[in-house]
């Protein structure tokens, strides 16, 4: 059975979670995290995790799942969002996801089949990074030889010309250790999914995501980042996470607190770019901009109503 599911999807500071919250309410749903550090307990602020008061009585699931010496994978979260959206359908309610592991979110529409033993491999940020650097100084070319070397299946249906596709076969081989030619065949149409992007303008994102930085200082961000950095530094998984890796040369004495402080705004601001260039490539999205036009809450209003009634 094909299960409809609605995802909010967009970079950091664009509104996912109030938006998540206000649509759960409208059309009776339940809100599913599809963020890969909020599943971490004790951190809170870094991770931009919904309030009790926020969640105004709608029943949130896959926060506080993990304690922060452990591995959370994209297995792991695919198996459990399944779950969940079966659990939550099966009640009668409508399951909305809201986050913005883009990686995540798309092997669960694309219902890859990912190993458990894929940890070190699955959850390295800069992949993409990488390959995109390999194809400016290589050429598309070598990128494509690259892919055929590794899944000559998939390089023969992508042509050398189509970097797009090419880095991700690539990608989901690196990330997960299985071919992209094998993955595609087992892709099914387990859900209906109506994916609502959030953005708005370059400037005013990143003069959102710097106030939310300064805020998280406030309400108590350094205090969260050493506690994992004295529970274990860089090798905790949860301890990479953005907002917290960046005052572990603070707490070492190398930097400066103002430095710490801007390079978790830097940081954040680069991971959000990187998010929009996910979600447009990897993601058939409805994009909206509520932040400087929220009338278009209307209009998503009249989305959703219309594809749950189809």
């Amino acid at each position: 059975m094909t299960r409809k599911i609605i995802l909010i999807v967009g970079p950091t500071a664009v509104g996912k979670t109030k938006l998540s919250i206000e649509l759960a309410q409208k059309f009776d749903g339940e809100i599913i995290s599809g963020d890969s550090m909020q599943v971490y307990r004790n951190l809170d602020i870094g991770t931009a995790k919904v309030t009790t008061g926020e969640m105004k009585g709608i029943p949130h699931h896959l926060i506080d799942i993990r304690d922060i010496d452990e591995q959370y994978t994209a297995a792991d979260f695919i198996a459990e969002a399944k779950s969940k959206i079966e659990e939550i359908s099966n009640r009668g309610k409508m399951p909305v996801i809201a986050g913005g592991t883009g990686f995540y979110l798309q092997v669960l529409l694309d219902n890859f089949k990912l190993g458990s033993d894929d940890n070190t491999i699955e959850n390295k940020d800069d992949i993409r990074n990488e390959l995109q650097g390999y194809l400016e100084k290589n050429g598309s070319k070598k990128l494509w030889e690259r892919l055929e070397k590794i899944d000559p299946v998939a390089a023969s249906k992508i042509p050398i010309g189509n970097s797009r596709r090419v880095i991700r076969a690539l990608e989901v081989y690196y990330r997960t250790g299985k071919l992209f030619s094998e993955q595609n065949d087992q892709k099914t149409s387990e859900f209906d999914p109506l994916i609502i992007g959030l953005t708005t303008d370059r400037a005013l994102l990143y003069e959102r995501i710097n106030q939310r930085v300064d805020i998280m200082i406030e309400n108590g961000l350094l205090d969260e980042a050493k506690y994992l950095f004295e529970k274990g530094n860089m090798e905790l998984s949860a301890a990479k996470g953005i907002g917290y890796k960046e005052f572990y040369e603070y707490f070492e004495g190398k930097i400066s607190l103002d430095d710490a402080i801007a390079l978790v705004k830097r940081n954040s601001r680069r991971y959000a770019k990187r998010q929009l260039t996910w979600f447009r490539n990897k993601m058939d999205v409805n994009w909206f901009d509520i932040i400087q036009n929220p009338e278009e809450i209307q209009i998503i209003n009249a989305k959703v109503k219309k594809w749950r009634e189809k």
